[in-house]
């Protein structure tokens, strides 16, 4: 099956995962609600997205077990959730002020810098160095970032975190480095680097 399939499964269930902790805590304070807005929100943004501008590295073929194991290490996501419901965790006003613009900052980034690479290699092929990649070459990871770091902050604790640093260190950044490698074949490629920062925007 395509990798997408695990990946949507779990994106779009998020929701419903959710809300089912906090059936089964009996936890309907402000924290739970808001973090379930954030991300099932999200979730299912993503779920449009796959359907209006796609990613082409999760079309690749995977086996059964494989997406099963996909599915399952994405649950570390879950982590988060199911630790503040659980544990009964109440956000101050200002960590949901700071979760939320986090999150509205990162599906901008994330979504749009997604968007503008998508529609630009449909008509045309090789480095897409303006607007949103102007001066980071990883703006979508940037705001994928930036949207789970809201959803960890929720939480008010380390847990919180164990999701985004997993997949940072095993998936982020091995992505980051293997597309810096597969973009040096176009002979531009040099200067656009020193333009450009790998993960934050060079702003000087």
């Amino acid at each position: 099956m395509k990798l997408k399939y695990p990946i949507n499964l779990h994106k779009g269930s998020t929701a419903f995962f959710v809300f089912g902790l906090m059936l089964y805590y009996n936890n309907f304070s402000l924290g739970p609600w808001i973090y379930m807005a954030l991300h099932g929100s999200y979730g299912f943004l993503w779920l449009l997205k796959d359907q209006l501008f796609p990613d082409k590295q999760w079309e690749q073929v995977v086996s059964f077990p494989y997406a099963i194991f996909v599915f399952f290490a994405l649950g570390l996501y879950w982590v988060a959730p199911w630790f503040l419901i659980s544990q009964r965790i109440e956000p101050g006003v200002s960590i949901f002020a700071a979760a939320v613009a986090l999150n509205m900052l990162g599906v901008m980034l994330h979504f749009g810098s997604d968007a503008q690479k998508y529609f630009t290699l449909k008509y045309k092929t090789g480095l897409v160095t303006e607007s949103f990649f102007a001066r980071c070459r990883n703006t979508n990871y940037l705001g994928e970032l930036m949207i789970y770091v809201g959803f960890a902050m929720l939480t008010e604790s380390w847990v919180g975190y164990i999701g985004i640093v997993v997949f940072f260190i095993g998936a982020f950044i091995p992505n980051m480095i293997k597309k810096d490698k597969s973009l040096s074949r176009f002979a531009e490629f040099g200067e656009y680097k020193k333009k450009s920062w790998l993960l934050l925007p060079r702003l000087f």
